[in-house]
């Protein structure tokens, strides 16, 4: 059991330090692209309704929310959330974030499989994920004792279809948010809206975002096979 937590922990340490320069990489292009101010001087507020508007959405209400890379589409209340060095500045990393969250309000509104898929499995991920890790832990401990063996296997085994769901969730991410970007790009392109050095730089930002998504779903699926294989392999 302690060898297996070890590894556990290596595994997500490993994870988690791939996840943290990814993610610092990401902040790094966005400053830097936050510093390529658009010549035709929209702001990221700007780039969003007028992506709305061409799409024919007009109940998608476009907001500013506080912090940094705290950018959203919340299908709850159809709005596209902004942080604020998005919202009010015009540059390539505002325009490339703006249009993107767009791209998930038509997404929306096109009633895009995969996000139909993603918001259903929404509220089970909320509450399995943060149960599934001590479920696993509990059903292990169990089928180390003699008299409560193989209700520790059901136990565990019902930890993992648990993880399963928070790993499908990952992966079914991917497509929403690679098509999200691909609408995004090819909007700023069909629409001359951006410069040639202005799109470089909104689509080398949103390679790096969608990167962060990639390694969070190769950490989900890796951490599922090892409990996998930690619980199936003390059944034999």
């Amino acid at each position: 059991m302690m060898l297996g937590n070890m590894g556990y922990y290596i595994l997500i340490g490993v994870i988690g330090l791939i996840s943290s320069l990814v993610s610092g990489k990401l902040k790094k292009k966005f400053a830097f692209y936050s510093k390529v101010h658009l010549r035709n001087g929209m702001t990221g507020a700007e780039i969003a309704k007028k992506m709305l508007a061409d799409h024919g959405i007009t109940d998608v209400e476009v907001i500013s929310v506080n912090g940094q890379l705290t950018d959203h589409y919340n299908p709850a209340n159809k709005t596209v959330n902004l942080s604020e060095v998005v919202y009010g500045h015009a540059n390539a990393a505002a325009a490339a974030v703006a249009a993107h969250e767009v791209g998930h309000a038509v997404q929306h509104a096109t009633a895009y499989r995969y996000l139909t898929m993603r918001s259903k499995l929404v509220p089970v991920v909320q509450i399995t994920s943060k149960m599934s890790t001590y479920v696993i832990f509990g059903g292990l401990a169990l089928m180390a004792s003699q008299a409560m063996g193989v209700m520790g296997t059901y136990v565990a085994i019902a930890g993992l279809i648990m993880m399963g769901a928070a790993t499908l969730f990952s992966f079914i991410t991917l497509p929403v948010e690679y098509d999200a970007s691909n609408r995004a790009l090819a909007w700023l392109k069909n629409k001359n809206m951006l410069t040639q050095e202005e799109y470089a730089g909104s689509e080398d930002a949103l390679k790096w975002a969608a990167r962060t998504y990639l390694v969070a779903a190769i950490g989900a699926l890796a951490s599922l096979l090892y409990w996998a294989v930690q619980i199936l392999g003390r059944r034999d």
